[in-house]
């Protein structure tokens, strides 16, 4: 893979197309790479205990390498 943790990326396709950020974690062996702020998900999340109210989680997914660009 071309790109490696820490390296700054810009989002060529999607819905963050032309946003740019750093990778956090590069998953080589499904040529993946999760970057900061990029690719944000939601995930409900119900309450562990009584009394604890249920919460939206915002998280980062991975995106294909292909999809990114390497920037210096």
């Amino acid at each position: 893979m071309f790109v490696k943790k820490g390296d700054n990326v810009k989002i060529l396709v999607g819905k963050d197309k032309g946003k740019t950020g750093k990778v956090i974690r590069s998953i080589p062996r499904e040529e993946k790479i999760v970057v900061e702020g990029i690719n944000i998900a939601k995930k409900h999340t119900r309450p562990k205990r009584e009394g604890e109210k249920g919460e939206i989680v915002e998280f980062p997914r991975p995106i294909h390498v292909s999809n990114v660009k390497k920037r210096k």
